[in-house]
């Protein structure tokens, strides 16, 4: 089959006519520069920011979980008739004097009001090391347990009423976003935000 060499010809003519208007585009230098630039801008606005809120969420995490363990450390007392407490744990089975409170802590049932738990005194909830550089300190009333009576008032072992607070922050040298559990006289506990000046 001959093909005509005028019908390739009239075929180029044609292919180039309906082409002429598309030119091949790419960015120049420039316009990636440019490009580059505003990333670095963009980026250097968000993760700042994307970091406080990581560390915002960490801090209000701990506090609820450390919250709702002081609620059930209440609500026992109160079901029970009797002593229930919450007390520092790194073993998950005995209370413990040394280090603080992000080593974990116990619930449990304190038949014989010594707020420390003995062999045989029922274990209601165990929660273990909390992860990352959190740090949770309570001063000298709630550093070691906070014990709960019958009428959910909080109560030393030897009787006196009990109230502190613990604050729990990101190990830091520098002042930052902290926040606080308020134990009040009455057993009623509170989280609010605070700052502090360091987190050692």
């Amino acid at each position: 089959m001959n093909i005509p060499i005028s019908s390739f010809i009239r075929t180029a003519s044609s292919f180039n006519r309906v082409h002429a208007g598309r030119v091949a585009r790419g960015f120049t230098l420039i316009e990636l520069m440019i490009v580059l630039a505003v990333a670095s801008v963009l980026l250097g606005t968000a993760v700042p920011a994307m970091t406080s809120t990581i560390k915002s969420v960490q801090l209000s995490s701990a506090s609820n979980q450390l919250l709702a363990g002081l609620l059930l450390a209440r609500s026992e007392a109160i079901k029970r008739n009797g002593r229930g407490v919450i007390c520092k744990s790194a073993d998950g089975a005995t209370c413990t004097a040394s280090g603080d409170w992000e080593q974990g802590w116990l619930v449990f049932h304190d038949a014989d009001n010594d707020g420390s738990r003995d062999a045989g005194e029922a274990i209601v909830q165990q929660v273990e090391h909390l992860a990352g550089d959190l740090r949770v300190k309570g001063n000298l009333s709630v550093a070691r347990y906070i014990s709960y009576g019958a009428d959910g008032g909080t109560r030393f072992a030897s009787g006196g009423f009990q109230a502190g607070t613990i604050t729990l922050c990101l190990r830091s040298a520098n002042a930052g976003e902290a926040r606080q559990i308020i134990v009040s006289s009455s057993g009623r506990p509170r989280v609010q935000k605070a700052r502090v000046d360091d987190c050692a």
